[in-house]
């Protein structure tokens, strides 16, 4: 263990969750209160920053240095190339794209940002946006913090932390103060990002229930629901990332393809490859000004709704993603961790909110009432109605009992493995990088994510989720970019070195001191 990091972390986090359970009712006031104030005054700096990420995942691919392997020359996979394509997906996007592979092309239908609500327009937009949200850009942040810390680890031997990411900055010292507060910082980012996602499957999870047993949809079975899985994901960790880790996230992509190919089929299948294809035209037209549009005046309140808590989102779990998909990419190439990294999930997160938020489309400006509007709005507000999209659309196509229990398994599935992943990831950053951490703090890990999950619910349902993950990702943007450039040091310095650069090197190449 390392002391500073574990316990600072831990105390932050069990702080945290008291005051959450303690003063629900300040907690809840607090936590809009900071949303507010970040989307205001630092939105731009997310829409930046985000953009940044994705022109430096981009340039390094096409760079002289995509050539390079991680791990030396001589190195070679640990995992072959399906098992660590589902190994990525199910740690980076499972849950976030059932819950709102629905859900988000509805809402941008009902409530677009540039065309008349419920318009052909309307349409189009609600699939752009989706696209946008779940494409390149998560990916590219994700790179940003994954790639230097897979080179600096299985080039240089340092450890798996996100503190190695200082080293071409600050020399030595990264093992110091500086090093235990970044390493701090991610493990309580990455414990908000992943309890965000816990507590977004808690909701869904319960709305299938509700749907195919009449199970209340309430806080109490939320909370019950967190703790019989992360029961689970506890007993998954436990077993490590070669066993249980893998095996769920290979069944998992299993199941959640099942779907996929049963809506596309029984679906309409023309209008979703329709979707698709017209979908990806339109991203790649309109992605250069989408990625850096600012405007309070006619956007603001969506911007903060939808785009900037999903950049804040996805940069609060690049630690998580970030470390482990470093852990699992030893013997790739810059150029193939990059290349399958951008465009094999985003190619299937676009075919999924092609099919499933095509067809609610479809269904939704066809019928006049009915649709799948209505019945999210049969369950309140957008908390609540936000979760039972998915099954609303299940329940308009054939064998919906059949298919409904699939997709809650799927949920549950994803649940598990994103809590256990998020453990692994922070029990090796409070333990000083070890890629094999003991077994007792992996359990420790693996229950606080679940008690900060039930935590957020309490203290103010989607409103805490949001915050939890917008309030750690403003210092760790600043962590990322810092990252990217220290890379790009180090591959210039290896560059001139001829692969033999050694630390010293490195640091001296960089201007650190000791």
């Amino acid at each position: 263990m390392s002391p500073p990091v574990f316990l600072g972390s831990a105390g932050l986090i069990v702080a945290f969750v008291l005051y959450g359970a303690i003063f629900t009712s300040h907690a809840e006031t607090t936590f809009d209160a900071v949303q507010s104030g970040i989307v205001f005054y630092f939105g731009w700096f997310y829409v930046l920053s985000a953009s940044l990420m994705l022109i430096f995942a981009i340039g390094v691919a096409c760079s002289r240095f995509g050539g390079i392997r991680l791990g030396g020359e001589e190195a070679r996979p640990e995992f072959h190339g399906v098992t660590w394509f589902t190994m990525l997906i199910s740690a980076g996007m499972g849950i976030g794209l059932v819950f709102f592979g629905v859900a988000e092309p509805v809402a941008h239908y009902l409530r677009p940002v540039d065309a008349d609500p419920e318009s052909r327009e309307a349409i189009r937009q609600a699939i752009f946006y989706s696209f946008f949200h779940w494409g390149v850009h998560p990916w590219a942040i994700y790179i940003a913090i994954a790639l230097p810390l897979a080179y600096f680890h299985f080039r240089y031997g340092l450890p798996l932390a996100p503190r190695s990411m200082l080293y071409p900055v600050i020399g030595e010292r990264y093992r110091g103060w500086a090093g235990h507060t970044v390493d701090i910082l991610c493990t309580v980012g990455t414990l908000f990002g992943v309890g965000t996602s816990l507590g977004l499957g808690a909701m869904q999870i319960n709305a299938g229930l509700n749907m195919i047993g009449g199970v209340p949809v309430s806080l109490p079975v939320q909370l019950l629901t967190i703790g019989l899985i992360t029961t689970v994901a506890t007993i998954s960790v436990v077993t490590g990332l070669k066993v249980g880790i893998r095996r769920l996230s290979q069944f998992n992509l299993i199941l959640a393809g099942l779907i996929l190919a049963f809506v596309i089929v029984c679906g309409p299948t023309v209008r979703i490859l329709e979707t698709f294809t017209s979908g990806i035209g339109r991203y790649l037209q309109q992605l250069p000004q989408a990625s850096f549009r600012i405007d309070h005046q006619t956007a603001g309140a969506w911007q903060s709704e939808w785009t900037l808590f999903y950049w804040s989102w996805w940069i609060a779990w690049s630690p998580f993603v970030g470390i482990f998909a470093a852990r699992i990419s030893k013997g790739r190439t810059i150029r193939e961790f990059i290349t399958v990294m951008l465009l094999v999930p985003t190619l299937t997160g676009c075919l999924w909110f092609a099919a499933l938020g095509g067809t609610a489309l479809s269904i939704e400006h066809q019928e006049a009432a009915g649709g799948i509007a209505e019945a999210m709005g049969q369950y309140g507000e957008a908390e609540e109605g936000t979760p039972i999209a998915f099954y609303a659309l299940l329940d308009r196509l054939p064998l919906s009992g059949w298919t409904s229990a699939l997709g809650t398994l799927v949920i549950v599935l994803f649940f598990i493995t994103s809590s256990d992943s998020g453990s692994l990831v922070d029990v090796m950053v409070t333990s000083g990088g070890n890629e094999n951490p003991p077994t007792p703090y992996r359990i420790f890990w693996c229950v606080a994510e679940g008690v900060v999950a039930a935590s957020l619910l309490i203290a103010g349902g989607l409103t805490a989720l949001r915050t939890a993950s917008l309030t750690p990702a403003l210092p760790m943007t600043v962590l990322l970019l810092v990252g990217c450039g220290g890379l790009i040091r180090a591959l210039r310095a290896d560059a001139r070195q001829s692969g033999r650069v050694s630390l010293d090197r490195l640091r001296g190449d960089s201007g650190g001191q000791e």
